[in-house]
């Protein structure tokens, strides 16, 4: 299972990368094999304001529809339009082209209430 050490995640299974105040958010590669074959996802639009641990969307999958909850707070920049058409992108790269919405940065010190990646890795075993 890839848990990448760079990144920060959240115990509902989001990942985060920050780069600059700009934070890249997902699901991880746990949460897609749990999920199974996503078909869905419902996400905000560009400018749409998020919380910290506040639900930002809806993933649906064969097995379930789950919630995604927003590892932190911000203005929404840009929303990925390939999973519109290609959902199957979480599955495949869920950290790569499988990224959901990059969000601009409002409280950099919400990024201390997140996960390591060896937390996160303790969490899921």
């Amino acid at each position: 299972m890839n848990i990448p050490a760079e990144l920060y995640y959240t115990e509902e299974h989001e990942w985060v990368r920050v780069e600059d105040d700009v934070a890249t958010i997902g699901i991880t590669d746990y949460a897609q094999g749990e999920l199974g074959d996503v078909v869905y996802v419902e996400l905000p639009s560009s400018d749409d304001t998020i919380e910290q641990m506040e639900v930002f969307g809806t993933i649906e999958a064969v097995k379930a529809v789950s919630d995604l909850y927003a590892p932190v707070s911000g203005t929404v920049m840009d929303v990925n339009s390939a999973l519109e058409d290609s959902p199957e992108l979480i599955n495949k790269d869920p950290y790569g082209d499988g990224w959901m919405i990059k969000v601009k940065l409002s409280d950099t010190s919400e990024l201390d209430k997140l996960l390591d990646s060896e937390t996160y890795k303790e969490q899921i075993s």
